[in-house]
């Protein structure tokens, strides 16, 4: 195994990841095609399947799914060496969803490098919880029911997630605010999180519903921004384009969705200046501050 293709482990482990080869490639900043080819070379190095191509996306096989923890695990291992042979780095790594980095990260950028002008972010996407050890200089945001326990992080609880339907501001609609039944006559865009389907569903409006599938939120928040439809998400995503005018917000879910935003980090190097400060900001964007960082 001495000539294991490391690139080709980074590749694998993206594409398990995100359960997507073409996710993959996004992320990575390559072809479709050479995700696909590097897995089945390192399949073929390894002389097991790891990954089955399906209708939708990819999965991993049992063993590609043993494999994969044992490869996230090392690549952890080779970023937080990485990062130790440089402890005055300023680069702060953030684990981040697509579509939070899109609609949330990106327009804050601007106050975070006011601020913090020597401290430059980077980073990785994720769709499903980061399940490693953090190391330096790493942070990780994520949505979920609970906050889990890793005696190894800190973490803290960001905000509820609150869902508010939008659309654009030229799309023809009733004035705000809309009932359910008329919300849902308009045109739908959906994402991944298919939380239409489940107003519908929990709303006993069952029937005829025009609904646009997207894979990520932001594609269909983009969507509702050119006006072709109404869009479901956490409030706290669309806060910038509701300022700018791009959108406007028509229904707020009276039901609390039951999901919440967390930040986690190491507590081995929670006290290292550029994390704490990072840190310091994600709460500040969130209305708290940094004491009680346990």
């Amino acid at each position: 195994m001495e000539n294991m293709n490391l690139n080709a482990l980074r590749v694998f482990a993206m594409a398990a990841r995100h359960g997507s080869f073409q996710r993959a490639a996004e992320a990575l900043h390559i072809s479709q095609g050479a995700v696909s080819q590097r897995i089945k070379h390192l399949e073929a190095y390894l002389g097991v399947v790891l990954i089955e191509r399906q209708a939708r996306g990819v999965a991993l096989t049992p063993k590609g799914s043993t494999f994969h923890a044992s490869v996230e695990e090392a690549l952890g291992i080779l970023t937080a060496a990485t990062a130790e042979l440089d402890q005055s780095s300023r680069k702060i790594m953030l684990h981040i969803g697509s579509s939070f980095a899109a609609k949330w990260l990106m327009p804050s950028m601007r106050a975070h490098t006011a601020r913090f002008p020597d401290l430059s972010l980077a980073t990785e996407i994720y769709d499903s919880i980061l399940d490693r050890n953090l190391g330096r200089n790493e942070l990780a945001l994520w949505p979920a029911k609970a906050p889990g326990h890793n005696p190894a992080h800190h973490v803290r609880h960001l905000c509820a997630l609150e869902l508010v339907a939008v659309c654009s501001p030229n799309l023809q609609r009733p004035d705000w605010p809309v009932d359910v039944e008329t919300l849902l006559s308009l045109p739908l865009l959906q994402d991944a999180n298919s939380r239409w389907e489940r107003l519908i569903e929990d709303s006993g409006h069952a029937g005829e519903h025009s609904i646009l599938n997207f894979d990520r939120s932001a594609l269909a928040l983009d969507a509702a921004i050119h006006g072709h439809g109404v869009a479901i998400a956490p409030s706290f995503m669309i806060e910038a384009d509701l300022r700018e005018k791009r959108l406007i917000e028509i229904w707020h879910s009276p039901e609390a969705s039951g999901e919440h935003l967390f930040v986690s980090w190491s507590k081995l190097h929670g006290e290292e200046k550029p994390l704490k400060q990072t840190v310091a900001w994600i709460l500040s964007e969130f209305g708290m501050d940094a004491e009680d960082q346990s």
